[in-house]
């Protein structure tokens, strides 16, 4: 029987990316943001990532860091010869210059910098990284698309970047606001030798550009791609899913179970949400099973279930779930008003690039006005949301979403120190330090059910559940892999 051999991917032309608008930052550290994950991955690398299961791999990193006794130290070597887009070689002082800039801005980076003690070089193409207690979650948060811990070349950093000078397969070439961000293939990339998994392994630049092509209108998304203008498009409305189906052959939808969570961020810094009891009248108040059947519709979208992570997974836990999805409007004005609700507005930050986020939004006010709040909606396209929710004077309430993944301290941001919402507790220090400096996996898995009851309790943001993703390809962008930031190395366009 003779072996059947299938052909790599092509490679040549540019394929136009239809993303859910435009990112307001191509920093990838100064953002928490999935689109600017998305789009500067290729630009940027780390010196972990992951692999389809989930685990940390080795990217620019040559292997597994040596991780003394004690847990404190963790000795890492650099891949040689690895070129930056500017030509010479990466080195070890461009990779402490990177993470020192990431534990300075992003907010994993920050929470990583509390427990740093020293991070310096040894040599050209090791670093020793030295910590006052043992951290559990350190290589996934230096594998994460989301605030990245990018290397970047060490003369390039500035605040705000100026230029783009990374390590990956794809270089920057060109951004016009509101009209496209463009890059193109690096041919003197690096690449790994282990063959492709999930993020890590191989990755090749098959296409001599990459097009992201900010499109805001879900709607507008969903005909580019059936029209064949979007050779990918992202983060399409629930409904659109029997369209794209009947497409013809020429689509390809893409749903990913369990994809990620919606969730709502609370002001806990100013303002009328930093009262915790009034936050906890809100919970109250909500009904997120109403909330997601209006977004979604269609049960293949959406698990209603307080629990942060799925029945069978280490982290599963029922902690504080009796405060989940109990739409109680009375009891909810009750604790209100006991709390020292005076009738404030309550201002609700959502965007229509993402349609099911302000669908969400819509049936929540109607919620909070029947608990006796005075909701008003502030309706923006995503790159102001992002812009806004950062000043902590202009919002009570964002929405956003999150990928669902293994490891608690990876979503969302508000886990770590300084992200939007500014959650800061006594009770979250203690139940957070003891989860994320226990080494031990099932002890671990343990502790993670009292930071989740610290969450309930004090509510700097509220699960709403968990939802499925749509998408839609082109049958000629082959070698897609589908995936949480989806990224374009390994995949070619058919001629």
């Amino acid at each position: 029987m003779p072996l059947v051999s299938f052909a790599a991917p092509p490679k040549g032309g540019a394929a136009n990316l239809a993303m859910i608008g435009e990112p307001q930052s191509l920093d990838p550290m100064a953002s928490t943001a999935d689109l600017v994950g998305t789009i500067m991955q290729h630009v940027y690398e780390t010196l972990y990532t992951f692999d389809s299961k989930w685990n940390a791999t080795p990217m620019l990193a040559d292997g597994m860091p040596r991780v003394s006794a004690d847990g404190l130290t963790y000795s890492i070597n650099i891949r040689k010869g690895v070129k930056l887009h500017s030509g010479r070689d990466l080195d070890a002082q461009d990779v402490v210059a990177s993470l020192k800039r990431w534990m300075d801005m992003a907010p994993r980076g920050k929470s990583v910098a509390k427990d740093t003690v020293s991070l310096e070089a040894k040599g050209s193409h090791a670093i020793e990284w030295k910590f006052s207690v043992p951290s559990a979650s350190l290589l996934a948060q230096l594998a994460l698309p989301s605030g990245m811990a990018v290397i970047m070349a060490k003369e390039s950093i500035a605040t705000p970047l100026a230029s783009f000078i990374g390590t990956g397969p794809y270089r920057f070439k060109e951004r016009r606001a509101d009209q496209f961000v463009i890059l193109s293939r690096f041919d003197a990339y690096s690449a790994r030798t282990e063959p492709a998994n999930g993020y890590g392994g191989k990755r090749e630049a098959l296409l001599d550009e990459l097009r992201f092509v900010p499109v805001p209108n879900a709607n507008t998304r969903v005909e580019g791609a059936l029209s064949g203008q979007f050779q990918f498009a992202d983060q399409l409305p629930s409904e659109a899913l029997s369209r794209v189906e009947k497409g013809g052959a020429g689509l390809v939808p893409i749903l990913t179970p369990s994809y990620g969570f919606p969730y709502l961020v609370l002001n806990t810094k100013e303002g009328v949400m930093a009262n915790q009891g009034i936050r906890q009248a809100i919970q109250i108040a909500i009904g997120k099973a109403e909330m997601l059947t209006a977004a979604y519709g269609d049960k293949r979208f959406f698990t209603a279930e307080g629990n942060h992570f799925p029945q069978g997974t280490p982290f599963y836990s029922t902690a504080g779930t009796d405060q989940y999805n109990k739409q109680d409007a009375k009891r909810a004005k009750d604790m209100a008003e006991k709390a020292g609700y005076k009738g404030e507005t309550v201002r609700l930050l959502t965007s229509r690039n993402f349609e099911f986020h302000h669908t969400m939004m819509q049936v929540m006010a109607e919620q909070l006005r029947a608990a006796g709040f005075k909701p008003e909606m502030q309706v923006v396209d995503w790159a102001t949301l992002i812009q806004r929710r950062g000043d902590s004077k202009v919002w009570d309430i964002y929405m956003t979403h999150s990928g669902q993944f293994p490891e608690p301290m990876l979503s969302p941001p508000q886990l770590g120190e300084g992200a939007p919402g500014w959650w800061s507790s006594p009770a979250k220090a203690k139940a957070l330090g003891d989860f994320n400096r226990q080494t031990d996996p099932a002890k671990r898995a343990q502790l993670w059910g009292p930071v989740q009851q610290v969450v309930y309790t004090e509510v700097p943001y509220i699960n709403v559940g968990k939802f499925s993703s749509l998408s839609a390809r082109s049958s000629k962008l082959e070698g897609y892999t589908p995936s949480t930031w989806p990224f374009f190395w390994n995949t070619g366009l058919a001629k």
